[in-house]
């Protein structure tokens, strides 16, 4: 490996506060030999004693909520509230995944005359599990419990951007698993594609779309099974006869929240040109009320950006779009005098599929607006992308919004609300947004391959 170490940079300051050693490729083959040994008896243990394990996890992440909070906010930028409230939903979610796992792992006896079948749902083996910095304790669990309580054992890589943060959940984790059950790697591309041509059976990614085509052609080598979790270019359709007010807000916080780095960001607006000056000026008011600093103060509504590139990259779809006769109506700059990678939360409006930052995924605090002139001519638009992950329709015809919903090329959608859905579905992309799913108890089957038993009565 050519990077040694890595410099975990505070994005709030722009300074070095801690040097983590990257993993060498021995360590890497020593992970997954460990997972290897491990993985036939993690998997023989019945589910109830997997799922004790697992819940005893979960308490100790409610326990250390506000000191992972912290690492968070140190390492990535998000509010400390958000970090905090993060890594408390985290024991949430493993609890949902324990109680979802009685029905999905469950023996199934199917019978025909006096054939019977058990069919069995049976662990992959060992999987490695890569993920992001934007939500960097739940992203990982999403992947983590799944895999574990169906029986397979972990190597697991952290995003280099949040490696204290991933030291943190396998401290927790391996502290009440069996030793080599899970297993912990750092780095960053070099180490992510070492681990991924290695010998395990099954790569759960999430991430971008560029690192997810790579992955699909590593692990179609060797047929390895993959679930990947792509991210989006979520559209929002708001049709003349909305609730501008309520959309207007949802606009803001669905663009701004996170500092704009979240997979379901809404991050192209297609208005009808009949409300469009209203929407707009109602959304410039938020837009220019949106407070941001420091993630530890408590009266700043989103923090820095995660890094000097993911700003840089952000700045250039904008001006991109400025020169190309989209109107700045307010930010669009890197502030003066900060030493953080900040950026004023932004709002652009006169914009087309001709410019990049309706097409190219953002990830940044941006509001971008198209007028358009019908329904038709939104849901059109809104289609028009290789992106399907999430997106919002708004009407107070709950008739007429449910019927575009249910033609959006996106495979989670929300009718004048987020993409938020009832317990037990799963988080879901369509297109190039995602190759299998997480969540529910369908999710967690992704983890596991069916096995049959049959035998005469």
């Amino acid at each position: 490996m050519k990077l040694k170490y890595i410099n975990d940079i505070n994005p709030a300051t722009g300074k070095v506060f801690a040097k983590i050693k990257c993993s060498s490729e021995k360590d890497i083959d020593k992970a997954v030999s460990r997972a290897r040994k491990a993985q036939t008896g993690w998997s023989n243990l019945s589910l109830a004693q997997r799922s004790r394990m697992l819940e005893a996890a979960a308490k100790d992440f409610i326990k250390q909520k506000e000191a992972i909070g912290k690492i968070i906010t140190d390492e990535m930028g998000k509010l400390y509230r958000s970090a905090v409230g993060e890594t408390h939903a985290v024991a949430y979610g493993i609890r949902e995944t324990i109680q979802q796992a009685k029905v999905a792992l469950k023996v199934e006896m199917l019978k025909e005359e006096n054939l019977r079948t058990e069919l069995h749902r049976t662990p992959i083996g060992v999987c490695a599990v890569i993920t992001p910095w934007n939500f960097p304790v739940s992203m990982p669990e999403s992947l983590l419990s799944p895999a574990l309580i169906a029986g397979n054992t972990v190597v697991f890589k952290p995003s280099e951007m949040v490696p204290l943060t991933g030291k943190a959940i396998f401290d927790i984790f391996n502290k009440h698993l069996p030793h080599g059950v899970i297993n912990l790697v750092q780095g960053a591309d070099e180490v992510g594609d070492y681990l991924i041509h290695s010998g395990i059976d099954m790569i759960a990614f999430v991430g971008s779309q560029a690192v997810g085509r790579h992955i699909m052609r590593v692990a179609g080598d060797k047929l390895k099974r993959i679930v990947l979790e792509l991210g989006g270019k979520d559209p929002m359709i708001v049709l003349d006869d909305a609730d501008l007010q309520k959309a207007a807000n949802f606009a803001v916080n669905g663009s701004l929240r996170n500092t704009g780095q979240f997979c379901v960001s809404v991050e192209r607006i297609y208005v009808q040109d009949k409300v469009a000056d209203k929407f707009t000026t109602l959304v410039a008011d938020g837009v220019r009320n949106f407070k941001y600093g420091s993630g530890y103060d408590e009266s700043v509504q989103m923090g820095p950006l995660v890094s000097h590139k993911q700003r840089e990259n952000v700045l250039s779809q904008v001006n991109d779009a400025i020169k190309n006769g989209a109107r700045l109506v307010t930010g669009g700059k890197a502030p003066k005098n900060s030493k953080g990678f900040f950026m004023e939360p932004t709002l652009i409006t006169n914009l087309s599929h001709k410019h990049r930052i309706m097409n190219e995924e953002t990830f940044g605090p941006v509001v971008a607006i198209q007028k358009v002139k019908t329904a038709d001519e939104a849901l059109s638009l809104a289609n028009d992308s290789p992106f399907g992950l999430g997106a919002t329709i708004w009407s107070k015809n709950k008739k007429k919004a449910l019927g575009i919903a249910r033609k959006v090329e996106s495979g989670m959608i929300g009718v004048n609300q987020g993409i938020g859905a009832v317990s037990g579905t799963p988080w879901v992309g369509v297109k190039q947004s995602g190759y299998g799913y997480i969540g529910s108890i369908d999710g967690i089957r992704q983890f596991t391959v069916p096995r049959k038993i049959s035998y005469k009565k």
